[in-house]
């Protein structure tokens, strides 16, 4: 993934072009991620179906054993 500042987008927007098509291309603002450069078709993809597509890729629809054992978290508070 490409990351690049605005003014460097602004400055050169064909480069970023030309990034887009081998990957996302982060667009950062004050040094924080603001926008995403996609090709189209990149995009279709990412959207295609919605967010019913959404919820069917992330839904088990097969009886699956997952084994998950949660982190132990410190609930302690500290005394000052």
């Amino acid at each position: 993934m490409t990351t690049v500042t605005s003014r460097q987008f602004n400055q050169d927007v064909s480069a970023a072009k030309r990034a887009a098509a081998h990957g996302p291309v982060v667009i950062t603002d004050r040094s924080e991620p603001a926008f995403v450069l996609l090709t189209f078709e990149e995009y279709r993809r990412l959207t295609q179906g919605g967010m019913d597509d959404l919820l069917n890729r992330l839904r088990m629809s097969e009886d699956v054993d997952v084994e998950f054992t949660p982190a132990r978290i410190d609930t302690k508070v500290p005394e000052f």
